[in-house]
């Protein structure tokens, strides 16, 4: 995926830089929106899936060199095994173990995935925002009534995942997973760029809900995986088929997978957005900003006090 250069600085691993002109060029915002969406979408969707899996020897090398070239963020240092036998297989690799340590407090909600923070906030009934000045309603994106009222008042964020970026998602708490929702639909790119000029995008691209249970009554977290151009591909851990352009079976897919938190649920075949929904009384965890950074197990939410401590008066007030 061509992405736009990202205004936020971030540490080269190696003395290579890109060519100036090539910076200047994916900053030119009516040209990259033209190149990565101006396209047959999913036609050159699927013919990434089917490219990527070819096992070319050195050509997979030479590739990968040359994206590490234009693309400070593709670090392999942390893969479980350095040599890739396509470009797959280096899109969807894993870390070695301990890579990403979960923030331990149990009160904490920790990131699914690395990514950069998009929109985040509250949401405004059943309103919910991708971009400044760019709203979508709850039932567009999440195809289902019960799950509407769930996150009715609540709170979301934004997780956009480079293509460059570790591609599978973790559980951010402990709970179970019963039930995924499956919306068919386009696969227009999800950078700032697009999300600036395309209405409801994330509605319009193909997606999957995954509808997460925890242990305490009344709090609930939905993690939103929507593909884009060159990703609309889904593995997930608690069902058998792939998600991408030719499933075509059930919307509602039942399941039953118990997790831990940080345990994996599955991941993109390239990079693409998750977005995280909780259920009203949850808040975000401090420091947390547009543009900003985080690592998957790093602190996301802070789940509500229990009913019994909120209602408890403070020493103020008991005076």
């Amino acid at each position: 995926m061509i992405e736009a250069v990202e205004r936020e600085a971030s540490p080269r691993t190696s003395g290579a830089v890109a060519p100036s002109w090539w910076r200047r060029l994916l900053g030119n915002e009516d040209l990259n929106f033209l190149l990565t969406n101006r396209l047959p979408r999913r036609f050159a969707t699927k013919l990434m899936g089917v490219v990527s899996r070819i096992p070319t020897g050195p050509m997979t090398r030479a590739s990968i060199a040359v994206w590490k070239l234009f693309d400070a963020d593709l670090d392999l240092r942390e893969a479980k095994q350095q040599r890739f036998r396509s470009l797959h297989d280096c899109f969807v690799r894993e870390l070695r173990p301990g890579a990403r340590p979960q923030d331990p407090d149990p009160e904490v909600m920790t990131s699914p995935c690395d990514a950069i923070v998009g929109a985040h906030g509250a949401v405004r009934g059943t309103e919910v925002f991708q971009a400044k000045g760019f709203p979508y309603q709850l039932r567009d994106l999440l195809g289902d009534d019960q799950l509407v009222e769930r996150y009715r008042d609540g709170t979301f964020v934004t997780l956009r995942l480079k293509s460059s970026f570790y591609h599978r998602f973790h559980a951010p708490c402990d709970g179970a997973l019963k039930r995924v929702v499956y919306i068919s639909g386009d696969t227009w790119n999800v950078n700032p760029i697009a999300l600036k000029r395309v209405e409801q995008l994330y509605c319009k691209n193909e997606r999957a809900v995954l509808d997460l249970e925890l242990p305490r009554p009344g709090e609930h977290l939905a993690l939103v995986a929507v593909a884009a151009i060159l990703v609309a591909s889904i593995r997930l851990h608690a069902i058998g088929p792939t998600l991408d352009l030719r499933y075509r079976g059930p919307n509602r897919i039942p399941c039953d997978q118990r997790f831990q938190k940080g345990e994996e649920l599955g991941w993109f075949q390239h990079g693409s957005t998750i977005v995280v929904f909780a259920s009203c009384g949850f808040t975000l965890a401090p420091g947390l900003h547009e543009g900003a950074r985080v690592r998957c197990g790093e602190a996301l939410l802070r789940r509500p006090a229990p009913a019994h401590e909120s209602s408890t008066p403070t020493s103020t007030q008991q005076a």
